[in-house]
């Protein structure tokens, strides 16, 4: 079979509108307009912040899958290279371990389960990229007062009176975008915690403690309450104390009961305060994400309790998920109602953030005195009952959405979605599931991963009974870029194969955020081109000269 080299993402210069705006500067706009930029769509970056305020370390979970997303822009070794890895989650009840998890390995993925460093230290690793990047302009000290928008675009007003255009508008600004909420016209809905939790990073030596996560419950030195502790680069740990809704940060500093509270831990060393604070945490999410052109996304659209790390690994699966569909649409690749979608599937991952870390809270802080009781109950039996250790919540941690619910899923009654899965493990693959990672070869180019191939376009992975000439002729006659592979070309120690467990009559179809779109035994070229068309929400199939170029990689 022909081999044919396929550019990917198309070239700059070739956007034909006005440039994206994004709003907000944090790692979810950041991602945003990072990933936009491999599509060829220009960025303004618009922060009210006169400029980056690097102070402490507040999102330091990076889930694996986040880690490729920043792969993709060049950012995701460097920032997991920087971090401290961890593999193991450890729950205690006082003194007593109740269980460990160790995540799952599907394939053989690129980077570790999680990866812990500080917020700011990832946002200055992007920031190098985007100084890098001519297709992202990011300016400070720039803050949106107005949005209007018609058929054909988005004008914003700042505060100085200035107005600037947009094609589209992507909103990343963050918890505190009241205002902006209220200028879209959405609602945001939800509930506060009364506790607090406070939070310290402290730079100590705690041999042992480096590499995993542990959570107590009731310890002695927070007696009827929680307290997590994450390892951080440069012998720095992040401590978070579950503590009154009265707690006063300044006068425990004063009084020395600070010193004792980190003591409790530390022992008798040395030990550092980096930075601290007291959060009250929320359950919100917007109702809307999507408003005409205007895309919500991050901790502008949702807000979840921290035990779990989904706030802002859930907020670069917006990013990623905006970007590639902007770009379908704006280039012509798909219609405008795939914007839709953004909204259907990210509203739905949002909304199961909010059930898994409101479920945590509850265990955490119980409501009323009933629940309470039995959060009680399960704790002392789970020293002895396996049962009542599953019953324990100690925070779910972050996993990708899966998308098997929306309308550009084709479900497969071969590979039906069992649901969610167990702490630590993954669903098997198949349609609206992450594709699994794992290297390949390209003919006679060097090793490289299944995911980087996926993030160029659509990708089809054929099994070797397919009919290759339907398939290369639907992926032919599609729009924007698409990669036909032979499975066993491109997998030649079956490690891919083995993790799908694929098929000899199977095709793969995975989407441009490496989410598994359909799995068809034996199709037909009219099946193929549906499913594809499918996917890209395009329910009006337009003739070969409506359509804009594809681009078509074929290899054995």
């Amino acid at each position: 079979m022909t081999t044919h080299r396929a550019g990917g993402a198309p070239p700059s210069g070739t956007w034909p509108h006005e440039p994206v705006l994004v709003l907000g500067a944090g790692p979810v706009g950041q991602t945003a307009a990072l990933l936009l930029a491999r599509w060829g769509v220009p960025t303004i970056v618009l922060d009210k912040r006169a400029e980056r305020d690097a102070v402490g370390s507040k999102a330091i979970c990076q889930q694996r899958d986040v880690l490729d997303v920043w792969e993709a822009v060049g950012a995701g070794r460097r920032i997991a290279a920087e971090g401290v890895t961890w593999t193991t989650a450890r729950t205690f009840h006082r003194d007593s371990e109740l269980f460990a998890v160790t995540f799952a390995e599907p394939g053989r993925p690129a980077f570790p389960p999680f990866v812990n460093i500080s917020q700011t230290r990832t946002e200055q690793i992007l920031d190098e990229h985007i100084a890098a990047e001519p297709l992202v302009d990011l300016q400070w000290g720039r803050q949106v007062v107005e949005v209007d928008q018609d058929a054909w675009g988005v004008t914003v007003r700042l505060a100085d009176g200035t107005r600037l255009g947009g094609s589209y508008l992507v909103v990343c600004a963050g918890a505190r975008s009241d205002d902006l909420r209220t200028l879209l016209g959405v609602t945001f809905d939800g509930h506060s915690f009364d506790d607090r939790f406070l939070i310290c990073d402290i730079r100590a030596d705690l041999p042992g403690w480096a590499d995993e996560r542990r959570f107590y419950f009731d310890p002695h030195w927070n007696p009827g309450r929680q307290v997590l502790i994450h390892p951080c680069p440069d012998s720095t740990f992040r401590i978070d104390w579950q503590v009154p809704a009265d707690h006063d940060l300044d006068a425990e500093t004063a009084s020395g009961a600070l010193d004792s509270r980190i003591r409790a831990i530390v022992g008798d060393r040395d030990y550092e305060i980096v930075w601290k604070s007291v959060y009250r945490f929320h359950s919100r999410v917007v109702d809307r994400m999507r408003s005409g052109r205007v895309l919500i996304a991050g901790d502008a659209a949702h807000l979840v309790s921290p035990f779990g790390a989904r706030g802002l690994n859930s907020g670069v699966g917006d990013a990623e998920n905006a970007a590639w569909k902007i770009a379908y649409a704006g280039h012509g690749w798909a219609p405008d109602d795939l914007l839709e979608t953004y909204h259907l599937e990210r509203h739905a991952a949002a909304l199961e953030n909010l059930a898994v870390t409101t479920a945590t809270m509850e265990f955490l802080v119980p409501p009323d005195e009933v629940r309470a009781d039995r959060r009680a109950d399960v704790l002392t039996r789970a020293a002895t009952d396996p049962c009542s250790r599953a019953a324990v919540d100690s925070g779910r941690l972050a996993e990708p959405f899966w998308y098997v619910e929306s309308p550009l899923t084709v479900a497969d009654p071969r590979r039906p979605f069992g649901g969610r899965p167990r702490r630590g493990e993954v669903p098997l693959p198949g349609p609206g599931v992450l594709v699994p990672d794992a290297p390949v070869t390209l003919g006679g180019a060097g090793p490289t991963r299944v995911r980087e191939l996926a993030r160029d376009g659509f990708l089809l992975v054929l099994g070797a009974d397919v009919d290759v000439a339907a398939v290369e002729r639907a992926a032919a006659a599609a729009p924007g870029p698409v990669r036909v592979l032979m499975l066993d070309g491109m997998d030649p120690d079956g490690a891919f194969g083995a993790v799908l467990d694929a098929r000899a009559d199977e095709v793969w179809v995975v989407r441009p955020d490496a989410h598994i779109a359909a799995v068809l035994a034996a199709p037909t070229h009219d099946e193929l081109a549906a499913t594809l068309a499918r996917a890209v929400h395009d329910t009006s199939p337009r003739t070969r000269e409506e359509q804009r170029d594809g681009v078509l990689q074929t290899g054995r």
